[in-house]
């Protein structure tokens, strides 16, 4: 799992049928200490996050595994808002 921040979300008139219903959102990774770690990648939110939220995310395979289809072209995928983040 990954820290990411919401910063904006994506509009598809078309997509694969597995994806419709589904939220885009455009997710800029980061680091515990909310630091930008690379670049902006599109995730499927299926949590319901929105602009501004720091989020977890997971990627590869296990994209899928939140989603309702068993098959789905999804590398990324939000799976928890963050609350917040203590550092020791």
């Amino acid at each position: 799992m990954f820290f990411g921040k919401i910063i904006g979300t994506i509009w598809a008139t078309r997509k694969d049928e597995n994806l419709i219903g589904a939220k885009l959102q455009l997710l800029q990774p980061i680091t515990a200490r909310r630091e930008n770690a690379g670049d902006p990648i599109i995730a499927v939110d299926t949590i319901g996050a929105g602009v501004g939220e720091t989020v977890l995310y997971i990627t590869a395979r296990e994209a899928t595994i939140p989603l309702p289809v068993e098959m789905a072209p999804v590398d990324a995928s939000i799976t928890g808002i963050v609350d917040r983040i203590d550092l020791m």
